[in-house]
């Protein structure tokens, strides 16, 4: 039986539909609506970045126009329906893959255990450290690492012995993210945030290995075992091969060759129903979106060039001097084809939308129509950061003028 091979303009549609990035986005907007959006893409990243939005807002919003902060909150703080840990960094996850982390709660308990760097964050009675943290948040109810005197300043994330024990509890599952307040982690027992039901199931790892390898494969459309394994961070990439081997005797997934945007092919895995997901895969609407830069579309920066011809790099701790765009750059996605990027800045006190600077992809011009998209972009995110004032225009004529 001859491979299935992916033309690269079906790659790009498959992909930004599993990315929730295709379809016209919903009128209507609520908390359970945010639920399912953030179930489709599998998580959603946190970060403290705000120079235009943070990344768990900015991604939601980018997708779902009518999406509001509060929805988010009301999920993690309120419903009970997210928790907070690690993927491949700080995330908002469905409540109900809970019990698939705790193998990575127990493997943090070694790693912690065993790093010298720890242990020096502990002091020299690391357990009293332990046993005054958990009393005070039995006693005591959610804290934050500044209700403990020894918060630490400065030094490694500078964490003081308290703060550190709230991490190690937190990284092995004795204690959860009750809420954030500001973007400051709000500490509790676990048995008080985390729901019963997902405290007492107890997986197995094959269990937790097949879940994390056929989730993330649901969930990316088509993958090799590396880029399955990244997925969640919950498997290694030798578990991966050894899951999709077995998973290919068993014809649950299938080989295919997807087209790159140079039009090379490479050799991937996809669902057995691939076909009928191409079928009912929407095209990407044409109306340009600015993504966060940790946008889970262009979070493989490798998968993103190969499949969109897109060179993208994060430069917000390039020094300035260094940087080749700038501090906070936006990609800016127009129908399937990512076609540049801008530098943005809000300045809430201001209320206004500051564009840096924007740079077009070689072959892309700034017509007439794509300025107007463009700006129109500009004023929905503008809306959005509570920016209203749009100061694009310097950014715009260099552009033109290439």
């Amino acid at each position: 039986m001859s491979r299935l091979k992916i033309g690269n303009a079906d790659a790009r549609r498959l992909f930004l539909d599993h990315h929730a990035l295709t379809g016209a986005p919903a009128g209507r907007h609520d908390a359970d609506t945010t639920l399912g959006l953030v179930r489709r893409l599998g998580f959603v990243q946190l970060d403290s970045v705000n120079a235009v939005e943070r990344a768990h807002h900015m991604i939601l919003f980018s997708r779902a126009p009518a999406y509001r902060r509060e929805h988010l909150a009301a999920l993690h703080h309120d419903e009970a329906s997210l928790f907070e840990h690690w993927t491949h960094d700080a995330s908002l996850v469905p409540m109900e893959f809970y019990p698939h982390w705790r193998h990575r709660f127990r493997a943090a308990k070694v790693r912690i255990e065993e790093n010298p760097r720890w242990q020096e964050r502990f002091g020299p009675d690391g357990e009293k450290v332990l046993r005054n943290v958990r009393a005070r948040l039995k006693r005591e109810g959610a804290l934050m690492a500044r209700d403990f005197e020894d918060k630490g300043a400065g030094g490694w994330w500078g964490w003081g012995p308290s703060k550190t024990a709230l991490e190690m509890l937190w990284r092995t599952g004795d204690v959860a993210i009750a809420r954030r307040e500001g973007f400051e982690k709000v500490y509790d027992l676990a048995d008080r945030v985390i729901p019963e039901e997902q405290r007492r199931a107890r997986p197995s790892e094959a269990a937790t290995r097949d879940w994390a390898c056929r989730a993330a494969l649901d969930r990316l459309g088509f993958a090799t075992p590396q880029e399955v394994a990244a997925f969640w961070h919950l498997v290694s990439i030798a578990d991966a091969k050894d899951w999709t081997a077995k998973a290919l005797k068993r014809k649950e997934i299938i080989e295919v060759s997807v087209e790159g945007a140079d039009g090379a092919w490479k050799q991937a895995l996809a669902p057995a129903d691939i076909e009928a997901r191409l079928a009912s895969a929407e095209e990407a609407p044409a109306e340009t979106r600015f993504l966060s830069p940790f946008d889970p579309a262009i979070r493989d920066r490798k998968r993103a060039e190969r499949l969109f011809g897109f060179d993208y790099r994060i430069e917000i701790f390039v020094p300035e001097r260094k940087r080749r765009y700038g501090y906070y750059v936006l990609p800016l996605l127009e129908g399937d084809s990512f076609t540049g990027r801008a530098d943005v800045k809000a300045h809430r006190g201001e209320g206004r939308l500051e564009v840096k600077g924007l740079w077009l992809e070689p072959g892309a011009k700034l017509t007439k129509m794509r300025e107007k998209d463009i700006r129109a972009a500009l004023e929905t995110l503008g809306r959005f950061t509570e920016t209203p004032e749009i100061d694009a225009d310097a950014a715009l004529r260099r552009a033109k003028a290439g």
